[in-house]
């Protein structure tokens, strides 16, 4: 019993330790790349182990890289793996612009634009196959106030030189829209954008619009125009219901001041009749003085009743007629 005991823990002991040999020295990876004529030596695959470097992740686009003919090292790649790219994506990359005569992508640049956040790959698909950029609808007004609309389809070809610190699509896409509307806005009439679209074309073309950007641009073409709104009439209307809106309040403030002004006339009259009627309030006061300093007379009281009895009546003749 006991020899049973040891003889399976030492069976454990030896698959462990196979295990670990094998993941250090990955002899089916060292076979593999001898195979394909990659001159690597065993102990630089477990170097790579100890610098936490996956050991296929370099000798398989390695053996790509020697079977494509292309001159690159394995301390190239490790380093770029090491420095966080994709080394696969790159080597693919290098075969690509080798089978399209690309002489100007050497592996120095295509790690450095794989570093810089961009597909190296797809950079130099788009060099060989030019891409469509299809922007949305761009409208703009013309100077008789009529909106156009316009959608322009772009194509555009990867600039390998440019990649680096080249700006993207959205760039060329807003470039493209601003002479749209540049054009659109500088023409007389709408008709004359609707009749010649190829205005917009020349003006982008002319402009350079592709420059600091990663793209060349190839040819710009007009997909659709469209007419919309008359933003002139619509600013016309605008403009006059503001200017009635001020109108009318101009209009409001004269009434109010108006209605202000009569209610101080208001004011001011019967201030003035209160004014009458202290003021006859003071007559019988003069005539008893009168009396008392023997300024009036009795037959002087009574031609004065009369002249005032007989001018009443004659107020009351004149407002009958």
């Amino acid at each position: 019993m006991p020899e049973l005991v040891f003889s399976g823990i030492t069976l454990v002991v030896v698959l462990i330790l196979i295990s670990v040999f094998f993941t250090f020295f990955p002899l089916g990876l060292w076979i593999s790349a001898i195979a394909a004529g990659v001159k690597v030596s065993i102990f630089t695959l477990v170097g790579m182990r100890l610098r936490r470097v996956i050991p296929s992740r370099v000798i398989n686009p390695m053996i790509k890289a020697h079977k494509a003919g292309l001159d690159v090292s394995i301390n190239q790649l490790e380093s770029h793996y090491l420095a966080g790219g994709n080394v696969d994506r790159v080597i693919n990359a290098l075969i690509a612009a080798h089978r399209a005569n690309i002489v100007s992508l050497t592996f120095e640049r295509c790690a450095a634009i794989d570093l810089a956040g961009r597909d190296v790959l797809q950079a130099v698909q788009m060099s060989v196959n030019p891409k469509v950029i299809e922007t949305p609808y761009i409208a703009g007004v013309a100077i008789n106030g009529i909106e156009v609309k316009a959608k322009a389809r772009i194509t555009v070809r990867a600039n390998i030189e440019r990649l680096v610190g080249g700006a993207g699509e959205e760039t060329v896409i807003a470039r493209v829209g601003e002479g749209i509307v540049s054009t659109i806005g500088s023409s007389e009439s709408h008709t004359v954008v609707l009749e010649n679209p190829d205005r917009i074309s020349k003006t982008i073309l002319d402009k350079g619009l592709d420059a600091g950007t990663a793209f060349e641009i190839l040819s710009n073409d007009i997909a659709d125009v469209d007419v919309g709104r008359n933003i002139g009439a619509q600013l016309q209307t605008d403009q006059a219901e503001a200017d009635k809106k001020i109108a009318q309040a101009r209009a409001e403030e004269r009434r109010a001041m108006a209605v202000a002004t009569e209610q101080e006339m208001r004011a001011k009259t019967q201030d003035m009749q209160a004014k009458v009627v202290e003021a006859q309030a003071e007559v019988p006061k003069a005539l008893a003085e009168a009396f008392r300093n023997g300024n009036l007379g009795v037959m002087d009281y009574y031609n004065m009743n009369n002249i005032i009895a007989d001018t009443k009546m004659r107020e009351n003749l004149a407002d009958s007629e």
